[in-house]
């Protein structure tokens, strides 16, 4: 697979690496090939990550991604799903007794003894989806684009907080590709990605 990525997307899977390692993460995950992605200058994905103004609120991304490290990675979903229970007053008391941070499912430190920082099941999803994405679209390649696509097809933390922002697998599609009656309906794309994912 890895073959038919062009330099840009090696580079942003370098570049998560590379967000995994300056954040002392054991692994890499989606959020470090979000952050990666939004490190990238030139192409497609540079290009609608500023349309969608990525860029201009990358601290409140960050800070989103703070919280739902804090809250051990729950989704909007997990979160619903949990109605009526106090999520806040839970990871307090956590917190509380086992430090700030404790239920950050990263485990931070953790090393292999390679010394090689695995890829998540999550992170590894992300990029199969996005040969579907490209497959789909009938490229022959998968560039940043299919990556960034990929991302808001998972369902997960990163896609809910790319949707906080306004970047919705439609809105990025729009933002690469112009209408999306142009290129299809955009939630059959979605939707396959999303039962891909699944």
């Amino acid at each position: 697979m890895f073959e038919r990525f062009t330099r840009g997307a090696r580079a942003t899977v370098k570049g998560a690496v590379a967000q995994a390692e300056r954040a002392g993460a054991g692994s890499v995950t989606e959020e470090h090939l979000l952050l990666a992605l939004l490190e990238q200058e030139g192409g497609r994905a540079a290009f609608a990550v500023t349309a969608l103004g990525l860029h201009d609120r990358r601290a409140s991304l960050d800070a989103a991604f703070a919280e739902a490290r804090r809250r051990g990675g729950l989704t909007k979903a997990d979160t619903d799903a949990l109605a009526g229970i106090d999520l806040g007053a839970i990871v307090s008391r956590v917190e509380g007794a086992h430090g700030e941070g404790a239920l950050d499912a990263d485990r931070r430190g953790r090393r292999w003894w390679s010394g090689h920082r695995p890829f998540t099941p999550g992170a590894k999803t992300v990029l199969e989806n996005a040969l579907r994405v490209a497959l789909g679209r009938g490229d022959r390649f998968i560039g940043e684009e299919h990556l960034l696509l990929a991302l808001t097809a998972k369902p997960g933390v990163v896609a809910d907080v790319l949707a906080d922002h306004g970047a919705t697998y439609t809105a990025v599609q729009r933002a690469l590709y112009g209408s999306v009656a142009d290129g299809g309906d955009g939630e059959g794309d979605a939707g396959q990605g999303r039962a891909q994912a699944g």
